[in-house]
């Protein structure tokens, strides 16, 4: 599984001394299904540095194999500048380590995902974003959770960037590394799977590999 995530393969690609490639897949399905995948994530996500923590959104280029999927759900595969993609909206701690993810269609804008994402984060004393995310419900929601809000507002804004701590703002660059580092899979740069449980199961899987201590 690990070997897939990495090159992004087809699953009977793989090689054969790993065994069959349909015992592999099935096993990797159920797990999927089951939600294996992404509690075994939460479970090594431990004592997270939450005194800041950042958000952000990163689109995933949908391969041709991840369509047509036998599915009346929806599968998180939207139209967007880019094509069909899917996206990717991620909140990350002090250190750059992933906490919580979501992944919807490519066409869904940031701020319509971002309280849902905030509501599930642990206890945060700052949250940081960048000017996507300029919206009132927003930092509604972030204060509603006791924390402060570092995100700039647009250049049409009445109430200006006069109270941004620009000192602090400057560190968001730490989840669009945490991006750069998860799309260092090809598995998640690029979706190949058809159905979004899978997509988030690889996705979950890369976010582990960045909390095990190498």
């Amino acid at each position: 599984m690990l070997y897939r995530i990495r090159t992004g393969c087809p699953w009977r690609d793989l090689p054969q001394a790993f065994g069959c490639w349909n015992r592999i897949y099935k096993r990797f399905n159920a797990w999927s299904a089951a939600g294996k995948w992404i509690e075994i994530f939460k479970a090594l996500v431990v004592e997270p540095d939450l005194e800041w923590a950042f958000i952000d959104g990163s689109y995933a280029k949908a391969h041709q194999h991840s369509a047509g999927a036998a599915s009346s759900e929806d599968e998180a595969i939207g139209k967007s500048r880019a094509g069909n993609t899917s996206k990717i909206h991620l909140a990350v701690d002090a250190h750059g380590l992933p906490v919580e993810f979501e992944i919807t269609g490519g066409q869904v804008n940031d701020c319509t995902v971002a309280p849902e994402l905030i509501a599930r984060l642990p206890r945060v004393e700052t949250i940081i974003a960048d000017k996507g995310y300029d919206s009132e419900r927003i930092r509604e929601t972030i204060e509603s959770q006791g924390a402060k809000s570092v995100i700039p507002r647009k250049r049409n804004s009445v109430k200006g960037n006069a109270d941004l701590d620009r000192g602090l703002y400057r560190y968001r660059h730490l989840v669009e590394n945490t991006f750069a580092r998860l799309k260092h899979y090809r598995a998640v740069a690029s979706r190949f799977d058809k159905l979004k449980r899978n997509y988030e199961s690889m996705v979950a899987m890369a976010c582990m590999i960045l909390w095990l201590p190498m």
